[in-house]
């Protein structure tokens, strides 16, 4: 299995190739994900920039995530993932923007959506995905799973043709 530094390099260099930039939009992780962008040398090349937007109110500000689908579907949401993707790509230009958002505990989580649960999006010129998870363990190791999934979810959009 790929260490996190190894599918950061892995993003960057296809994001690269293909002359495409990267954002990332982040609530449970707080800059986990950028970080692990940014700790490859050359990574200023390809990544712009990103928000961590913890609070809903930050998230519709600055992310455009509509008020109603928080209210109705929640932070922790495809929905509010997707539209945090979609919205980090808008304000920063990039073609690629990713998301998390996600319960990393140890306190938050809910019957329908305990702690551990998380979703993810990415959106490139190739299309969109979304994806969740229910991650084990404590609040570092669901931030840190959290972050291998959202960088494995943009090599993933990178490749995908929508019909």
């Amino acid at each position: 299995m790929k260490s996190i530094r190894e599918i950061a390099s892995d993003v960057l260099r296809q994001c690269s190739s293909r002359g495409w930039s990267l954002a990332v939009a982040e609530s449970c992780t707080g800059g986990l994900l950028g970080g692990s962008l940014t700790a490859i040398p050359g990574s200023s090349e390809v990544f712009v920039g990103g928000v961590i937007a913890y609070s809903n109110s930050l998230k519709s500000r600055l992310l455009g995530v509509p008020a109603q689908t928080l209210e109705l579907e929640g932070a922790v949401s495809e929905e509010t993932a997707l539209a945090m993707a979609r919205g980090v790509s808008t304000i920063t230009g990039a073609p690629c923007g990713v998301s998390v958002t996600g319960v990393a505990g140890p306190g938050g989580g809910t019957e329908q959506k305990p702690v551990g649960t998380v979703w993810f999006a990415a959106v490139s010129p190739t299309g969109e995905m979304t994806r969740g998870f229910r991650f084990a363990g404590d609040r570092d190791a669901v931030r840190e799973q959290s972050v291998q999934a959202a960088l494995e979810l943009v090599l993933e959009v990178m490749d995908f043709k929508e019909n």
